[in-house]
């Protein structure tokens, strides 16, 4: 354990914060030795909400014994001025960024607090709703015949492998359709694969998993049962690979993989190229 002092990281907007914190913890992660408390304070779209934060930074600042770090994406100065008043380290993520974009594009930009939830229009958030609707519905086989139709792309691998997190994930932050098919010793025994999916053979995609990580699990689901047994684990895993290997699926190892790393993969395997939202 590292013997650094703990640093408090504020993450502020004047939005939902999300991304402030995704930026700053791609940054924080390249200093694996460093402790850090992690503090997300959103829409701080007003001047008493700025010095309120500037007042609890400070309040960190006298605990902790050593200045906070602040990532920001306020583009409002007055806001921003206020949180510089207190003592830390601040990152002004829209500032070291919108001054080259400018200069670049010839032109001012607006500045204007919440500016890009007004980028994607109506359909924009349809679709992401539809896809959430989409995947809920046909999680874990649950699809007729034809849906699969609707789908931009199916998961399979055996249970617990995370396919369902993922299939979320596609549809919340890119508006994929995923429906997900968990591969059982039943398939393995027909060796073929389930349900209608052989039509749908270009839309798959396979997750698998190591054997010990499922068990353990699995373990959490139904303790000291077959079904999590490292043997039935190893079992499934590699009757799973094989049918993958066999039918000519695609498929990724999620055992050391975030849900981002597998979804970024999906979407440039399948090729669906879709904005984040």
């Amino acid at each position: 354990m590292s013997n650094l002092p703990t640093r408090t990281v504020f993450f502020i907007s004047d939005g939902t914060g999300i991304t402030a914190e995704t930026l700053g913890h791609s940054l924080l992660a390249q200093f694996p030795d460093a402790r850090f408390r992690q503090v997300r304070i959103p829409f701080v779209d007003d001047l008493d909400k700025a010095i309120d934060c500037a007042a609890q930074i400070r309040d960190a600042f006298r605990t902790d014994g050593t200045r906070p770090i602040v990532f920001s994406t306020l583009v409002n100065p007055d806001t921003v001025g206020a949180l510089r008043k207190a003592d830390a380290l601040f990152l002004d993520l829209f500032e070291r960024f919108i001054g080259p974009l400018e200069t670049e594009l010839g032109q001012r930009s607006t500045h204007a607090v919440g500016r890009f939830h007004g980028i994607a229009d109506s359909n924009d958030y349809k679709n992401r709703i539809e896809a959430i609707n989409f995947a809920m519905a046909h999680d874990d086989g649950v699809s007729n015949d034809g849906e699969l139709a609707e789908a931009d792309v199916v998961l399979v691998g055996v249970s617990r492998s995370g396919k369902t997190p993922t299939s979320l994930y596609l549809a919340m932050q890119f508006g994929v359709k995923a429906a997900n098919y968990p591969l059982i010793p039943e398939d393995f025994e027909r060796n073929k694969l389930p349900g209608e999916l052989h039509r749908y053979r270009g839309k798959l995609f396979g997750l698998t998993i190591a054997p010990e990580r499922l068990s353990q699990i699995r373990q959490e689901r139904r303790p000291n049962s077959r079904y999590a047994s490292l043997e039935n684990c190893k079992y499934e895993i590699d009757a799973a690979q094989k049918l993958m290997r066999r039918e000519n699926i695609r498929w990724l190892d999620s055992t050391t993989k975030s849900i981002e790393e597998i979804s970024a993969t999906i979407l440039q395997t399948v090729r669906l190229n879709r904005p984040a939202y």
